[in-house]
């Protein structure tokens, strides 16, 4: 684990950490439209999900949460979180899950090697270039937002390409070891709907020959 240091500190206030570090989100120059994306979504608030469903899903979801987090209203809030942050994203809720499972095994505390925080393993830059240093990524929701915003924007970028986007948001574009591990984790732990309901994993499974596509 790489603790705060003055280099690193002030590579950060400088705006140029993603320049040296490797891992989720790193990448060699930052796009605008995700810097826009970012500043707008920290900034606004969203609550526009359908309630049966959302209790529906949380209801199938609480379980399973159940082997990684043991109390079980932080359960409950972090599935409110997901799914919320989900809908507003376009995402599906057990996706985010899965990366969650792969990035961080559901610790919100949790640092990587090269500094990226929190449940969806955010790397800090991103709160210098939208302008709010202060933003705390320990946070359950304020570290979803930042993740599915990011993952979202990837999947743009990549038309859809699941895979493309996944390493992307890893910052391990080329290389299909990340997105392996997460769409196991999607297909095998976390899936609520079938490969029907989920275009985004017929199309990888049909582009890609990962291990994880062999399972029904």
């Amino acid at each position: 684990m790489i603790h705060s240091t003055g280099i690193w500190r002030r590579l950060l206030a400088a705006g140029l950490l993603w320049t040296v570090t490797l891992g989720a989100q790193a990448t060699t120059e930052v796009d605008p439209a995700l810097v826009e994306k970012l500043a707008h979504t920290m900034a606004s608030s969203f609550d526009n999900t359908d309630r049966f469903d959302a209790e529906v899903w949380l209801r199938a979801s609480d379980q399973r949460l159940s082997r990684y987090i043991d109390d079980h209203d932080e359960r409950l809030a972090l599935l409110h979180t997901v799914y919320r942050q989900a809908s507003r994203t376009q995402l599906d809720a057990d996706l985010v899950l899965a990366v969650m499972q792969v990035e961080s095994s559901f610790d919100r505390y949790a640092i990587s090697r090269a500094g990226a925080q929190g449940l969806m393993q955010v790397m800090p830059f991103w709160r210098v270039e939208i302008g709010r240093p202060q933003d705390n990524l320990t946070d359950m929701d304020t570290n979803v937002r930042y993740g599915t915003t990011i993952l979202s924007h990837y999947l743009d970028v990549a038309d859809g390409d699941l895979v493309d986007a996944l390493a992307r948001y890893n910052g391990s574009r080329g290389r299909l070891k990340y997105p392996e591990k997460v769409v196991s984790a999607w297909r095998q732990v976390w899936r609520n709907k079938t490969a029907d309901e989920l275009p985004q994993l017929q199309r990888t499974c049909m582009n890609y020959r990962l291990h994880a596509c062999r399972y029904q």
